[in-house]
């Protein structure tokens, strides 16, 4: 595990209790699911478990395509949005006219799950009200159950707003008229949401074309502020990480996150940096942490979220290069253990892209291109 950080501590109070263990053996099994392999080989070394059961089957002959996001709601349900569009043919034969074959049909893109894994809901889709994005991605429900919706398609330059059943409630940004990093309308393929429940605002990862954190009034989307790397006014020059070279002093492309702690924290994947940043509301830069800074491609600083515990203890990152989750220290930015391993077997990862956490500490975990799933690893 290699990391590195500048800037000053977090003052966060004392670490607390050590992240617990699992004492399992290899090949071993939990009541709860078979043990995740963590960063160093061992099974169950990062104290979670992959839950085979969850979720259920999908109803209606529905299959998955591209998970692009995953969070949790006040009622601890787990919802997801992915790609309809990327199922192939052979994925989507029922849907064809005529039908090509029993299996299967492409689910409604915005999926919302009990804890039990059973669907609640599903719907989504373009509408004469609002601009449906080009490609969904990412996902927020906020403090009064309102569902957020980011897309990173070529001419994505919009947020949506919906109730939890759908119901259309707001659009920020235009599809199409996006003008840059610079831009206080509009976005550049925004690619994640998080809504501060103190000041009615939210936060846009802006995103695959642009490099920046904006942030608008979450009723009437009015602009309020936005800033680069290190607070630094964005700019949207051409730039390619190089490891070797001194840290960039602006985001790389896309910015993945921009997630607050309970503590008002605004915390910002900068993906193929490979480094989180870390923020005041008002974005001055406080601090940052580099997670396997030698990884090129996509990087390694996809998304992020907390332990629930009231001081939210731990930063969870999903790496969907080196295709583990990385857990972090908030208190000093150290990484404290990892797990997770590629491919395509039930509790592995591939393509991983989005994360999410509910009260109990469980992780969700949507996966990207060829993984089409989302699972979850059981908290022991």
């Amino acid at each position: 595990m290699t990391y590195r950080r500048l800037g000053y501590g977090l003052l966060l109070g004392a670490l607390g209790a050590a992240l617990a263990v699992v004492a399992a053996a290899p090949g071993g099994a939990s009541s709860t699911g078979v043990a995740a392999q963590s960063g160093d080989g061992m099974l169950g070394g990062a104290g979670f478990a992959f839950d085979p059961y969850w979720p259920k089957p999908l109803p209606d002959n529905w299959t998955l395509g591209n998970v692009v996001g995953v969070a949790v709601d006040s009622r601890d349900h787990i919802w997801i949005v992915h790609r309809p569009g990327s199922l192939n043919q052979q994925e989507r034969g029922a849907d064809a006219d005529p039908p090509l074959a029993e299996c299967c049909r492409p689910a409604p893109p915005v999926i919302e799950f009990t804890q039990e894994g059973d669907v609640v809901q599903a719907w989504g889709g373009p509408s004469h009200d609002y601009e449906w994005p080009q490609s969904e991605h990412g996902i927020f429900i906020d403090h009064l159950d309102n569902v957020w919706l980011a897309g990173s398609g070529g001419n994505d330059s919009q947020i949506l707003k919906f109730t939890r059943h759908g119901r259309f409630l707001l659009q920020i940004g235009a599809q199409g008229e996006g003008q840059g990093s610079n831009d206080l309308a509009n976005f550049g393929q925004p690619a994640e949401i998080d809504v501060d429940p103190e000041t009615n605002e939210v936060y846009i990862a802006d995103g695959y074309g642009n490099r920046r954190v904006a942030v608008f009034d979450a009723d009437t989307g009015e602009y309020r502020r936005h800033w680069g790397a290190y607070g630094n006014v964005p700019t949207d020059d051409a730039y390619t990480y190089d490891p070797d070279a001194p840290l960039s002093q602006q985001f790389g492309r896309p910015v993945h996150c921009a997630t607050l702690s309970a503590d008002g924290l605004v915390y910002v994947c900068d993906r193929v940096n490979d480094r989180i940043q870390v923020f005041q509301r008002d974005g001055t830069f406080l601090d940052e942490v580099l997670i396997a800074p030698r990884t090129l491609d996509f990087g390694s600083a996809f998304d992020i979220d907390f332990s629930p515990d009231p001081e939210q203890h731990y930063l969870y990152n999903i790496d969907g290069m080196n295709q583990k989750v990385w857990i972090i220290s908030r208190e000093d930015l150290s990484i404290v253990d990892s797990f997770g391993f590629g491919g395509h077997r039930a509790g592995g990862f591939t393509a991983a892209h989005s994360l999410a956490v509910d009260s109990g500490g469980n992780i969700y975990v949507g996966e990207t291109l060829e993984g089409k799933r989302v699972q979850r690893f059981v908290k022991q």
